[in-house]
């Protein structure tokens, strides 16, 4: 089956770029299950109600997230729907679940999990360690299927190919999302998990990261004073990776990298 993960949506260009080119991207490549990854889709940071009822309208079997997901407190109910994953080593106490088994259109049940890197990043030191409790949900996944993807939010390249390598052979696939951008290091390493250390963004890049370049290069001159700043809204790109993965054995056959933009409408 074909499996499309979606990078990072930011903001509206983002949201608007999903909406726009998701369902053709499906029907192009005979997708069966879609990942996307939301947790910037409000103004480039978390989540609000209001932005989450609009993308349930998209033909997406489950939405991850990462450290912004906790930005406003509104959307604490939406963390409890099936949909929606949050990172499963989050502190203890937040709402959400971090895996779930879901199906595809025909039926196939796909494991997903989602996980918070914890080098460089918001709230590390009160974050379980991903790495026993990845491959011990995996192995957990395993007795109910053999395809199970894992997003793992993270800021550092040595955390997420540490990951990649942790769950070869156990996981179809470890995509790490955060950075917003694209890396071209999309492979299937030796134990059969098709690997990529940053999906990239969905939204505006003619950017800093999503955010207006202008108010990026304002905030290093200030030595980071200078914290106002806005959603840019040009370079809308929509980008990915789309994974072939073998029903039986859930191991991939093939990846290949999305990007997409007006140009290829």
């Amino acid at each position: 089956m074909n499996i499309l993960c979606v990078a990072d949506i930011f903001g509206r260009p983002g949201r608007q770029a999903a909406k726009a080119w998701l369902p053709g991207l499906i029907r192009e490549h005979a997708v069966e299950f879609t990942i996307v990854n939301w947790e910037n889709a409000a103004g480039g940071r978390g989540v609000t109600p209001e932005v989450a009822d609009e993308l349930f309208e998209l033909p997406a079997e489950v939405f991850t997230s990462g450290n912004h997901i906790w930005q406003h407190q509104s959307l604490g109910p939406y963390l409890d729907r099936p949909r929606v994953l949050r990172p499963h080593n989050a502190p203890v106490g937040r709402p959400g679940r971090g895996f779930g088994i879901y199906r595809t259109r025909s039926g196939i049940p796909v494991g997903v999990m989602n996980l918070q890197g914890r080098t460089f990043m918001y709230e590390e030191k009160l974050l379980a360690n991903p790495f026993p409790l990845a491959k011990a949900k995996v192995e957990e996944m395993r007795a109910t299927t053999p395809i199970i993807l894992l997003d793992f939010h993270a800021e550092v390249t040595s955390e997420k190919r540490a990951m990649g390598w942790w769950l070869d052979g156990l996981a179809s696939a470890v995509v790490g999302t955060h950075t917003h951008i694209q890396t071209a290091d999309e492979e299937i390493l030796p134990g059969g998990t098709a690997y990529i250390t940053d999906l990239g963004m969905t939204g505006p890049h003619a950017s800093v990261l999503g955010m207006r370049a202008q108010d990026a290069i304002k905030r290093f001159l200030t030595n980071g004073a200078e914290r106002r700043w806005k959603p840019a809204e040009d370079g809308v790109r929509l980008e990915g990776l789309l994974i072939t993965v073998d029903n039986s054995t859930g191991r991939a056959q093939a990846v290949r990298r999305i990007k997409h933009s007006a140009s290829n409408v």
